[in-house]
């Protein structure tokens, strides 16, 4: 282990710099009213919810149809986004019902 040792100013001049990063980062407006992860859901309790496959999930992020966001190697979503496209999926699972598909 290595120490390495600091006058008391450049210390305090050091946490004072790094405390102006953090206002800075928190007053950034898209970083605003950003929830906790534990608000959104994972691709499980969209795919529940929506009654699709993970193929079809991908294929609505490709498409641009569900925004998300990825954290490291996982997928997330907002409660209302979801909300917003179950109009959609239910639209084409009817259309593909009357053309006698499945989807």
């Amino acid at each position: 282990m290595e120490i390495i040792c600091f006058e008391k100013k450049a210390f305090e001049e050091f946490a004072a710099k790094i405390e102006r990063f953090i206002q800075r980062v928190e007053d950034i407006p898209h970083l605003k009213g950003m929830r906790e992860t534990n608000d959104w859901l994972d691709h499980y309790e969209v795919c529940r919810k929506l009654r699709i496959s993970k193929r079809t999930l991908q294929t609505l992020r490709d498409n641009g149809t569900l925004a998300y966001t990825k954290i490291g190697n996982r997928t997330y979503y907002l409660p209302e986004d979801v909300e917003r496209i179950v109009t959609k999926v239910e639209d084409r699972r009817r259309e593909a019902r009357h053309k006698g598909r499945t989807v």
